[in-house]
């Protein structure tokens, strides 16, 4: 149940109304907008009279829910969620790239990649430190010794960084070093670890399930900000389907409906979501046309050699290049991406 209060409803009429529907068994989460304060009322009371609440003094408007995710949803709160990180605004009129190799490998490897990423204008350094692999004896990541690399070369070229969470055990590690902590594909609905994560007071970038909906991506949302982190944006990295040309087939369709439907921010993934180098660039900018507030993007030094995922990682200058072409769509759709600094 969402209830609205008058825009200049005084704070003793909202802790009044909160008050009234604790005594009546809901637990309450406050959102206080631009325009007036929402509070959504959490139990499953199917026979209660919303009339109750209505009759309160303060109070706007009373409506039932009928979503099975509340706190993600559009019914909650209008507006759309611009989150801070540290700094840096995700979800609002700038256009967020982030960008960096799948897996840190080296000190010079990350820091090269650092010095392209922010020489072009992106904000945020990707890189993994812990790499979910479907053969184990693939190269698995270099732990803690990779979250120090990536955190250094970030510092020194004035970017964020985002990384993989993997496991539960490593999510206050992680925190230590990254600014958004990532949660992959095969974890989109590790309930377990999406409760923890809503105890971190960092953002957290929630991947979409291989064969997952839309609704079940939002309710993996909702575990994380109903257990207290409002700070979610969600990414779109494609997913299966009877295509096999393809890595996966990109479901750009999701962000209008992501965007419909939530107020939380949304960013594609083209490099996961083809998986084929050449076709990268194309759906980096269809995923800008279509509404996203950013993309991910892997690049690397040298893709035939690197130890993960080659095959779709950009060349530096054809990162370069791509966004070049980002930023003029970008100024059509509305949205801002800071200039290219001296090519690195």
């Amino acid at each position: 149940m969402v209830v609205i209060m008058n825009a200049d409803a005084p704070e003793r009429q909202v802790e009044e109304v909160i008050g009234k529907l604790n005594g009546y068994g809901f637990d309450v989460h406050r959102s206080t907008g631009v325009r007036q304060t929402v509070l959504g009322a959490i139990g499953v009371k199917p026979d209660f009279d919303i009339r109750h609440i209505k009759v309160l003094e303060g109070v706007s408007d009373v409506y039932r829910v009928t979503t099975p995710y509340k706190f993600a949803s559009r019914t909650w709160k209008k507006e759309n969620t611009v989150i801070d990180v540290d700094g840096l605004s995700v979800g609002g009129d700038e256009l967020i790239i982030m960008a960096g190799p799948c897996s840190i490998e080296s000190e010079e490897q990350i820091e090269v990649s650092a010095a392209v990423v922010a020489a072009t204008g992106a904000q945020v350094l990707r890189g993994g430190a812990y790499k979910p692999r479907s053969s184990p004896y693939a190269f698995q990541g270099l732990g803690v010794p990779g979250l120090k690399m990536i955190r250094e070369a970030a510092d020194r070229h004035g970017l964020k960084v985002i990384t993989e969470v993997m496991e539960i055990n490593q999510i206050e590690i992680v925190a230590t070093y990254a600014d958004i902590l990532q949660i992959g594909a095969r974890n989109m609905q590790n309930f377990s670890m999406l409760r923890e994560l809503g105890k971190v007071d960092k953002p957290i970038f929630l991947k979409r399930g291989l064969s997952s909906t839309f609704e079940e991506w939002i309710m993996s949302a909702e575990y994380i900000i109903a257990n207290g982190n409002p700070n979610v944006m969600f990414c779109e990295r494609g997913i299966r389907t009877f295509e096999t040309y393809t890595r996966n087939t990109l479901d750009l369709s999701a962000v209008p409906v992501i965007k419909q439907k939530s107020h939380l921010p949304i960013i594609v993934d083209p490099s996961h979501g083809v998986g084929i180098r050449d076709k990268v660039a194309p759906l980096a900018r269809a995923g800008v046309a279509v509404g996203a507030d950013g993309l991910m993007i892997e690049i690397h030094p040298d893709p035939p050699t690197a130890k993960s995922d080659g095959p779709q990682s950009l060349y530096f200058n054809q990162f370069r290049e791509m966004m070049q072409e980002l930023r003029m769509i970008a100024q059509i759709v509305g949205r801002t991406l800071p200039e290219p600094a001296l090519v690195a």
